[in-house]
């Protein structure tokens, strides 16, 4: 059973809440943290949604490819490595009929386009997956985390 309790507030803890609103009379969700800005979550059409909003486990696909991107940017900026366009994709296989059903690999692939040393791109994503990344310490225990990348010039 969880516990219904809001998370008491500790000074030496970074706090985050989010809220979730009900939007219509099915699945379509509203969901604002402390920047303000609306996120929809929907659920799929099958299940009685209408397809108005992110399904909540490719929300988290997203939070991922965020944090990670996010990292490695900064950590190229202050190679002062040139980017001219970034892009993830990230890949998640779950468990076929399983409930609950989490993530068990997850493939990221980084395009990145610019003046890039591969050493230094590489070096990046390693500090993003391995030291910086909040978001990939959450999935560690459940998911086998692999990635790859790609430089255009």
């Amino acid at each position: 059973m969880l516990d219904s309790q809001p998370v008491a507030i500790v000074q030496e803890f970074n706090t985050m809440q989010v809220e979730l609103v009900r939007v219509d009379d099915a699945f379509h969700f509203e969901a604002l943290g402390k920047s303000g800005v609306a996120q929809h979550i929907d659920g799929a059409v099958d299940i009685g949604g209408h397809n108005a909003g992110a399904r909540p486990m490719e929300m988290l696909l997203m939070g991922l490819a965020g944090c990670s991107a996010i990292d490695v940017i900064l950590i190229l900026q202050k190679q002062k490595q040139v980017i001219e366009d970034f892009r993830l994709k990230v890949d998640g296989l779950r468990e076929k009929d399983a409930i609950p059903a989490p993530f068990k690999k997850i493939h990221i692939t980084y395009l990145l386009k610019g003046q890039l040393n591969a050493d230094k791109v590489k070096r990046a994503i390693d500090l993003s997956m391995d030291k910086y990344c909040s978001a990939t310490a959450q999935f560690r225990p459940s998911a086998d985390i692999t990635y790859s990348f790609e430089i255009n010039e």
